[in-house]
């Protein structure tokens, strides 16, 4: 499974993590790690577009992005992103948990 937890800070988005595997169908084929590990990229690709300055760490299996300070671009690009991870999840239960802390 997918893990996804969100980071708030003050109610507003402040980064993401994501780790793991869906599980979906064997490694290649899967189409929710396709989807998740397309809409990471797109998501850091537009924090960094918007000059929003995030903080990446990419290790083996594991993602994390933080923003030191957050602005309306990034608070809607985090929101759209966890939305997505929604909407995936639903259409594909039991693959993707999604959490959310305050930071």
């Amino acid at each position: 499974m997918i893990s996804a937890q969100f980071f708030e800070k003050n109610g507003a988005p402040a980064g993401f993590s994501c780790s793991g595997h869906a599980g979906f169908a064997e490694s290649g084929y899967d189409i929710v790690c396709a989807s998740v590990s397309s809409a990471v990229q797109l998501t850091l690709n537009l924090l960094l577009d918007f000059k929003n300055d995030p903080d990446i760490d990419v290790d083996t299996d594991i993602i994390s992005c933080r923003l030191d300070k957050s602005s309306q671009a990034s608070e809607r690009i985090i929101n759209a992103f966890r939305l997505h991870l929604e909407s995936i999840a639903e259409e594909f239960p039991g693959t993707i948990e999604i959490t959310v802390s305050e930071v």
